[in-house]
């Protein structure tokens, strides 16, 4: 399998190479050559393996040029062992009779980022060993929250690796902030953004797009690569996921095999229900991807209008991880659904870049429109959803998966359509306690209590217990306080690569 990028103007490169460089030079985003399809009999098959088997089933397929033993060493290093808090590492759980959650949130960090961030860096080390690299690679990361500390956790003196990630200041829950300047590790380095999160990714793409700057670094033996959802190696793995649970579906006799289901999934770069649309497009029977937005809902816009327009209020929600008004990640799928054609997608990417718009044409805008269904849900109600989900099915969500259900409920009532669904679930509700203890506990209970504060009183109210990457958060040392303006994260890079 081979490599190209969605601009149409770099070297069609190996999957080795391609996770490597993270960014294609022309500014693109890396995408297989070729489909890859599963037969239904090759999907049945997964339902008598483990998670990681299932990993390596599908990982090879994409990753032609690692070996077999290859991506078992690292299938088994990121989900092996103690890593995550379940041995079915993402369970799905029933939550009506139309309706499971896929719990992607047993990793170290309590959020569905470790399912990709956990395998990524050793895709990475074999990528550097296959193709002779001896530059010692920069990973450069923008955050919206759960991003920042699976990489940092997943690339913690990685040798050969160095990590740089920027969040924005304001625009993380407190939770999230504090696991971010609390990493240890003598490679990573966690800077907060004077800004939001589109200006933290903006500086980030910026860096990676000054050839003046890159070369300097190459000079010193530095080469840039990302962790974000724009490298193929961390989007890869999030394609298992969706075959998996799938598989288990069928295990447990929920569905039949063949049967097709919805995936509802809160969505704001675009990645994870990308992902979706990879395992559809390779045989898995999925009927709709449900594409759920919080009030920054530029995504259900598009897909309800065929037009991508990023001019207006960026606003702070109880779902922060999706406050994002640039969704990278669509790229791919437009490249993919206009049959390859990258001026297009440079005509589109340029004018998202001169003017904050664009608008595809009708044919591509009912591609989109036939694939996904997107609704949008406010602060108001995702609280509503959290408190009627415990009260009627003593489940407990975090706000992000709240939105996905609060849309799935909409988009049933709009369309009719009783297709059994899978909510993808994203992060420990404990996470986000401060607005869940909220929805269950009422505002009095918040008075003069921090988030940490909370995460006793949420588990001792529920009975849930707090995941062991949360316990004594609070009293660990703050390793990282440099604050930057946007304009400053080239400058904050160079600070820490060349001086």
């Amino acid at each position: 399998m081979k490599y190209e990028s969605t601009r149409g103007n770099s070297p069609v490169l190996s999957s080795a190479e391609a996770i490597k460089l993270g960014i294609a030079p022309d500014g693109g985003l890396f995408v297989p050559t070729s489909p890859v399809t599963f037969s239904p009999e090759a999907i049945d098959r997964m339902s008598s393996l483990s998670y990681g088997q299932r990993a390596t089933f599908i990982l090879k397929e994409f990753l032609t040029d690692y070996t077999a033993e290859e991506l078992s060493q690292c299938v088994e290093a990121a989900y092996g062992g103690s890593k995550f808090d379940s041995p079915e590492v993402a369970p799905i759980k029933k939550l009506t009779g139309d309706t499971s959650i896929l719990e992607l949130w047993h990793g170290p960090t309590c959020a569905f980022k470790d399912m990709a961030l956990q395998i990524l860096p050793r895709f990475l080390v074999k990528a550097l060993e296959k193709t002779g690299e001896k530059t010692h690679i920069v990973i450069l990361v923008a955050t919206s929250g759960d991003t920042g500390k699976a990489a940092l956790e997943g690339f913690a003196d990685v040798p050969g690796t160095s990590i740089v990630v920027f969040f924005p200041e304001q625009g993380v829950s407190a939770v999230q902030k504090r696991q971010m300047v609390t990493q240890i590790g003598g490679n990573v380095h966690v800077v907060a953004v004077r800004g939001n999160f589109d200006d933290a990714q903006s500086g980030v793409k910026q860096v990676f797009g000054d050839c003046a700057l890159k070369a300097r670094f190459n000079d010193r033996g530095f080469n840039l690569s990302s962790a974000n959802s724009i490298n193929w190696g961390r989007l890869v793995p999030q394609i298992v996921y969706y075959f998996s649970a799938y598989a288990d579906l069928v295990k447990e006799g929920t569905i039949k095999s063949g049967e097709k289901i919805n995936f509802a999934v809160p969505t704001g770069n675009f990645g994870n229900i990308l992902a979706g649309f990879y395992a559809r497009s390779m045989g898995l029977p999925i009927h709709r991807l449900i594409c759920a937005a919080n009030a920054n809902n530029v995504l259900t816009d598009f897909i309800n209008t065929g037009t991508y327009d990023r001019n207006r209020e960026f606003l702070k929600t109880l779902s922060p991880s999706m406050d994002i008004l640039i969704s990278s990640n669509l790229e791919r799928l437009l490249y993919l659904l206009t049959d390859r054609k990258a001026e297009q997608i440079n005509a589109w990417m340029s004018e998202l870049k001169t003017k904050g718009s664009y608008t595809v044409d009708a044919k591509t805008r009912n591609k989109v429109k036939a694939l996904f269904w997107s609704g949008s849900a406010d602060d108001g109600e995702t609280l509503a959803t959290i408190k009627e989900v415990w009260e009627r099915q003593n489940y407990l969500l975090d706000t992000h998966t709240a939105v996905a259900v609060n849309v799935l409920e909409k988009y049933r009532r709009e369309t009719g359509d009783a297709t059994y669904t899978v909510v993808a679930s994203t992060a420990s509700p404990f996470k986000f306690n401060g607005s869940v203890a909220k929805a269950l506990l009422g505002e009095e209970t918040l008075e003069g209590k921090g988030e940490f504060a909370l995460l006793q009183d949420l588990s001792s109210y529920t009975g849930w217990p707090i995941p062991g990457g949360l316990h004594g958060l609070e009293q660990r040392p703050v390793l990282h306080q440099k604050v930057v303006n946007k304009e400053q994260i080239g400058d904050a890079v160079q600070e820490y690569l060349l001086t």
